[in-house]
Parts: C-alpha cells; structure tokens; sequence
C-alpha cells in the first residue's frame, strides 16, 4: 500500500473548492496523471456519482472506475477500482489559517492487489513525485476560479 499526502493553501473560499474538486470530470485539469475522466451517471454529483478515469502513470496506462464515496462541507473521498488496483483519494478543503482562502489536505491510498503488489516499493517513488505534480496543478487551477 502507497500513501502520499500533501497539504498545501489556495486563495479561493472552501466552498468554492468543494464545488469544483467534487466534479472528478475536473481531474483532467489538475491531475497530470489523468488523461480522461468522464462522468458515466447522470443529474447532480452527490454521493454515489461516478467517473470512468483513464490515467498514464509511469507510462502505463490504466483505467479506474471512480465513485463519489463522501461529500461533505469540508471533505471528498473518491473511490477508484480496478482489477489491480483501489485508489482512495481524500480531499479535506477548510479555511486557511491565516484568514484568507483554503488550505486544502490531498491524501491518495494506493492498494495493489495480486501480481501487482510486487511493485509497491517502485510505485511508492513515482506517486510521491506525481503527488508533487498534483500540489502544483491543482494550485494553479484552484487559484483561477472566481467565487
């Protein structure tokens, strides 16, 4: 099992990062690993939503079917399965200390299963540089949005 986690602070109100990162169709633009993540359910995203995300990581590609497993005022966890794989990413969005903007907590669980677990040390070094990547895109794209 891989976890990475970073924390890390953006300029736009809590609720306004809640409202964009709860709509995992918005991973292609902050996720460098994501090439394709599209919604296959309809009507409001709320708890039980799902995406179909297919990513290039290390240069395989791999495809995971996402659900939106929690939302809350201050908190998303998204689920992504797999035959290989259960990614779970957790996403904690409260007000920045400092009084302006969010701080935002970033934490993926890799679980690898069956023959796949053999390169958990390997992947261990390539989702900590693809956590650094995300910090940085998601930063970017979260201080564009206008409340």
């Amino acid at each position: 099992m891989t976890t990475v986690s970073r924390t890390f602070d953006v300029r736009p109100a809590p609720d306004l990062v809640i409202d964009y990162l709860k709509d995992f169709s918005n991973a292609e633009d902050w996720d460098p690993g994501t090439e394709s993540c599209t919604r296959i359910d309809s009507g409001p995203v709320q708890v039980g939503s799902r995406w179909h995300n297919t990513s290039k990581i290390a240069g395989v590609s791999t495809e995971l079917d996402y659900t939106l497993e929690q939302l809350t005022d201050d908190t998303i966890v998204l689920v992504g399965r797999n035959d290989t794989a259960t990614s779970t990413d957790t996403i904690t969005v409260v007000p920045n200390p400092d009084g302006a903007g969010s701080r935002i907590t970033y934490e993926a669980v890799i679980e690898l299963s069956g023959a796949a677990k053999i390169a958990d040390p390997i992947m261990k070094i390539v989702f900590e540089k693809i956590g650094s990547d995300t910090e940085d895109d998601m930063t970017t794209v979260l201080n564009r949005l206008k409340g």
